[in-house]
């Protein structure tokens, strides 16, 4: 891994807006799917997108062609890696994968990579963590300065809500040469961990790392998290839109083409929710109350 300073491109942005205008802005992340999603997330105040496919199973690592046409937006574009659903204990060829698509997206000049990794006991994978964060960074160092150059943001995403202890999962983040980590507080939903307590001890035991508070987060959630002290906030801000069935309805059902139950549905993002969330993280950074200090 290299050993060079690291600055976070996104979290200097906000200290110096934070420096020029006061309390410093809540970041807001959309998780997106389509170029479509991207750019609404960008019209309506988004400060990154995460994109992914099948976000339907936490998402996988996009494709090369809709990475290139989203990262040719003004959006900065933190591209998940994930070589496959289900859980988070990789094995070497799931790494190899991972480490190769790492590159390709780096070399596709996006800002930003989403990694996360565990072993079977629940603990935080770091070897395979920094395996990725050191492909990430040498790939960076190498590109030309119109696709970004050495600047790009590692994140870790919510494989530390799986983790035996969240907490310590966070905890050993700042050692690995990330910038950030996504994550409930251990929970389905970032309101959950919120309640628990274990939300707020994650953003004390992050060190250096930016907590963003993400997972199932809804319109009302926003206040609350931003007073726990997050840096951002992440949702996909998604609705579903359906097709209209082949003919006039009354003939056979469409043929499934996939599981069982599966339909012609797709998300699509939200922009009247991105714009409420935009607002809502404007106003509670606001009234926000500052935490007291140490004597």
């Amino acid at each position: 891994m290299s050993d060079r300073p690291r600055t976070s491109s996104s979290a200097a942005v906000a200290a110096a807006g934070a420096a020029v205008s006061g309390p410093r802005r809540v970041a807001l992340e959309i998780a997106v799917t389509s170029l479509a999603g991207a750019r609404t997330a960008l019209a309506e105040g988004a400060d990154r997108v995460e994109l992914c496919t099948a976000l339907e199973i936490g998402g996988v690592t996009p494709s090369q062609g809709l990475t290139e046409a989203v990262v040719a937006t003004d959006v900065p574009v933190h591209a998940l890696v994930r070589a496959r659903g289900g859980d988070f204990v990789y094995d070497d060829a799931d790494l190899a994968v991972m480490e190769h698509e790492v590159r390709t997206l780096v070399a596709a000049g996006v800002a930003g990579v989403v990694v996360g990794a565990l072993r079977a006991d629940g603990s935080l994978d770091v070897d395979a963590v920094a395996r990725l964060v050191s492909a990430a960074r040498d790939a960076a160092g190498v590109r030309p300065a119109e696709l970004g150059g050495s600047r790009l943001d590692v994140t870790v995403h919510r494989a530390v809500d799986r983790a035996a202890s969240p907490v310590d999962a966070v905890a050993a983040l700042s050692a690995l040469g990330v910038d950030r980590v996504l994550t409930s507080g251990g929970a389905s939903r970032a309101r959950d961990g919120l309640a628990s307590g274990a939300l707020p001890d994650m953003v004390a035991a992050a060190g250096g790392v930016e907590v963003m508070a993400g997972g199932g987060v809804r319109l009302d959630d926003v206040a609350a998290l931003v007073a726990a002290g997050v840096a951002a906030v992440h949702l996909s801000a998604s609705t579903t839109a359906a097709t209209a069935a082949p003919g006039d309805g009354n003939g056979p059902s469409p043929v499934s083409l996939g599981s069982a139950g599966a339909t012609d549905s797709y998300a699509v993002t939200d922009a009247s929710l991105v714009r409420a969330v935009r607002a809502a993280l404007d106003a509670a950074v606001l009234t926000r109350t500052p935490a007291p200090r140490t004597p």
